[in-house]
């Protein structure tokens, strides 16, 4: 069951991806990168885990929108991928981005103080 699960946690956030990118037309929603999806064993539920570019701000106003879109999204996933039921969706944050961005100007800092 986890290698199904780790294939449709692939699919998904290729998928979402890809819906993001060429169907969701919100002006609010900012640069977000979809950096990893976890589906639970029994593929019923999946966090989706999203990177955005930009302040706080930007960053809850992208959420927002994509809590908003959520029943859009999960139905496009669905018949996209030919699932009989389409896991429940969740977005969350994932400062990963952010932290590698702090650590490589903290090293760049470093850096130059010699």
């Amino acid at each position: 069951m986890a290698h199904r699960a780790a294939r449709l946690a692939e699919a998904v956030k290729e998928t979402v991806a890809e819906i993001l990118q060429n169907e969701l037309k919100d002006p609010r929603l900012g640069f977000a990168t979809i950096t990893r999806v976890e589906v639970s064993s029994d593929l019923r539920y999946a966090k989706i885990f999203v990177s955005v570019y930009g302040s706080p701000e930007d960053q809850a106003a992208t959420l927002a929108v994509l809590e908003r879109a959520q029943g859009f999204i999960r139905s496009a996933l669905g018949r996209r991928l030919r699932l009989r039921y389409a896991p429940e969706i969740s977005f969350k944050t994932d400062p990963s981005i952010g932290y590698g961005v702090k650590v490589t100007q903290l090293l760049e800092e470093l850096k130059k103080e010699g």
